[in-house]
């Protein structure tokens, strides 16, 4: 074997060579299987669009309605497949009912393995045979009555998601609104930091000590100015998700809103009644289980013919005939399959009404802190009006002060700033009282 000798300064060159060639390799696959990849998630091969990073910041404002807005949201896609799949159920319990499919036979019997014919041995023949099997009836009754129970609960689950993308709708618009109020009352306020800033600077040109206070106004202007900015943001955010509900950005009026009743039934909330359809779901395959140990029944007809034979030791006439019969199944091995099986359907059952029980619970628990929190606001909305009103009495004072000559005029503008920042919240109030109306709406069953 020849080896050829390298000396020591070649060797890192050759190996450093390999290296960077090999590794090129490696990456150039890596980057080609990596690209591959992507390729598959692309939006465009699952049936998505591409979207723009800023699209929903210039989405499509559109000015439509609140009814026109329900149509719309009635068109969502979360709704077309709770439909869809209602009516796939509902065609599945048409399909329950029929029978199988006939099965058909075309037979020799008895012919000759070595010297096949139909008229050298009497048993040969032809024959046709059809056989029918017949489910039970309560079988497929069962089967069907699943079917319809599970449409059932599909339709009202699509009322319950129109009722929440709704209720969702609804809590973004209260929102947005409310910002658009908010941000009015934040730019009254900053041109009252500037009018008290401007008083500010006469005083302290007037040799006043007043410079801790004006640098304490340009704070509370820096405050303004950023709950401006987040403001902004948030609108930006809400007109996403509407995007995301509506497909576009909605400029519509409010709809009054008025607090559903609830008398007390815990079917009248959806999600008790979904899972109350749940129950009514687990109660068919206790049917199912018990359809089970009865019969499954059978026909079958066969239509034989025979050939006259022919030869000398096949001396015997044609013929026809025909055979039927009715089969039928026996639960012989109930104990080891049909018994388990509706013991644990009625133990579904058992379940789904546990399940049923928790949610009424869990629900109106929800009802119940949307409602605390709805009096909540009711209540800090009154505090907040009173305060508004001791404060104009205090500044009607300050002015009347003021305008006698004593005193000076940024004692009154504080009072102004304060009532403002006062507003403001009471602002925040009547959208949280109405977003936990909204909310609590979206619980309920309509109709």
């Amino acid at each position: 074997m020849y080896i050829r000798y390298l000396s020591r300064p070649h060797v890192p060159l050759r190996a450093g060579t390999l290296s960077l060639l090999f590794g090129g390799i490696s990456v150039l696959s890596l980057h080609s299987t990596v690209s591959a990849q992507d390729r598959l998630y692309e939006p465009e091969l699952i049936g998505a669009s591409k979207i723009a990073p800023l699209q929903y910041a210039r989405a499509e404002t559109r000015i439509v309605a609140f009814s026109e807005l329900e149509e719309i949201l009635r068109a969502h896609p979360s709704l077309n497949a709770l439909d869809l799949s209602a009516q796939a159920n509902r065609q599945r319990a048409e399909g329950a009912l029929g029978l199988p499919d006939p099965v058909v036979s075309l037979q020799l019997n008895n012919v000759p393995l070595f010297d096949p014919s139909l008229t050298e041995y009497l048993p040969s023949n032809k024959a046709v045979g059809i056989r029918q099997a017949l489910p039970s009836r309560s079988e497929r009754e069962a089967n069907a009555l699943k079917s319809t129970r599970q449409a059932d609960a599909q339709e009202l689950e699509r009322e319950q998601q129109y009722a929440r993308l709704r209720g969702m709708v609804l809590v973004y618009l209260i929102e947005k609104q409310s910002l658009n109020e908010q941000r009015d009352l934040a730019a009254a306020r900053h041109a009252k930091y500037d009018e008290l800033a401007d008083i500010i600077d006469i005083e302290i040109n007037a040799s006043r000590p007043l410079v801790f206070r004006l640098a304490k106004v340009d704070v509370e202007r820096t405050e303004v100015v950023l709950s401006l900015a987040e403001l902004d943001g948030r609108e930006a955010e809400i007109n996403a998700e509407l995007v995301n509900l509506l497909g576009f950005i909605p400029d519509t009026d409010m709809p009054r809103l008025s607090k559903t009743a609830w008398v007390g039934n815990a079917l009248g909330f959806y999600d008790v009644r979904v899972a109350d359809a749940a129950v009514d779901i687990s109660d068919a395959d206790v049917q199912r289980a018990k359809a089970d140990f009865k019969p499954d029944w059978g026909v079958n007809l066969t239509y034989q013919q025979r050939e006259s034979g022919k030869g000398p030791r096949s001396n015997f006439d044609g013929d026809d005939w025909v055979s039927g019969g009715v089969s039928f199944s026996i639960p012989l091995w109930a104990g080891k399959r049909q018994e388990p099986n509706l013991r644990a359907a009625k133990t579904d059952k058992q379940a789904a009404l546990a399940r049923r029980t928790a949610i009424a619970r869990q629900v109106q628990s929800e009802w119940s802190r949307y409602e605390a929190r709805r009096r909540t606001a009711v209540r800090n909305t009154q505090i907040i009006e009173q305060k508004i009103r001791a404060i104009d009495v205090q500044t009607a004072a300050q002015l009347i002060t003021y305008e006698a000559g004593t005193g000076d005029y940024s004692s009154i503008l504080d009072g102004e700033i304060a009532v403002l920042m006062l507003r403001a919240e009471i602002v925040k109030q009547h959208t949280l009282r109405d977003q936990m109306i909204a909310k609590m709406n979206s619980l309920l069953v309509s109709s």
